[in-house]
């Protein structure tokens, strides 16, 4: 069973769809025993980190998500719920995140020139930096779909992939059972379908 985390902050309905494509019993909720009966777990996330962590405080999931993923669950972030498993966020001050995985989120716009859009929208290949489970049925240099405006910071022992926008940013992360994905899978066509059935294969740690 697979639990995608509804705390108001994703695009929930194209994601259970893509997931359903890959795997079984998929299911949406923000209900806590649910949550813990599931085999895996999914956090998305769209918008403002500072307003992500606190609806993930105030519904009680916050610790849930933590205690769940230190118990070996396998735990996939997604866009800004990649972000939210690091220390800390500095968009528009300084917030508390899951701290799950090691490193703080900061803009993009610290690392490229003024030429470049921001957000960075868009399909960029792949940059593979380490093996990693997730990525068993993709290669390097695969194109993915990326909308965001900050990135994973401080993190160069958890990177596994980065992407080239002017400068290399972070895509994707991995410490363990948590997983986190800068771009959004659910967008990447035959690509992202593959990453989120290795990620439906991966097993608890123990």
């Amino acid at each position: 069973m697979t639990a995608i985390i509804d705390y108001g902050v994703g695009n929930l309905f194209s994601l259970k769809s893509s997931l359903n494509l890959v795997c079984d019993d998929v299911f949406v909720t923000s209900d806590a025993e649910k949550i813990k009966r599931a085999d895996k777990i999914v956090l998305p996330g769209v918008g403002a980190f500072g307003d992500a962590a606190e609806k993930l405080k105030s519904s009680g999931l916050f610790e849930l998500i933590k205690d769940e993923a230190k118990r070996g669950k396998p735990l996939l972030g997604i866009c800004l719920g990649m972000q939210l498993l690091f220390e800390k966020s500095y968009e528009y001050g300084e917030h508390e995140g899951l701290g799950l995985i090691k490193g703080s989120v900061k803009p993009i716009s610290e690392v490229l020139d003024n030429n470049y859009k921001i957000p960075h929208i868009g399909w960029n290949s792949l940059i593979f930096k380490k093996e990693s489970p997730i990525f068993k049925y993709i290669k390097n240099g695969d194109y993915v779909y990326f909308v965001h405006s900050f990135q994973a910071c401080d993190c160069n022992e958890s990177v596994i992939a980065t992407a080239e926008y002017c400068a290399e940013l972070t895509a994707a992360v991995c410490r363990g059972n948590v997983f986190g994905c800068q771009f959004h899978p659910e967008k990447s066509g035959s690509v992202g379908l593959k990453i989120l059935k290795a990620f439906a294969e991966t097993e608890a740690a123990v």
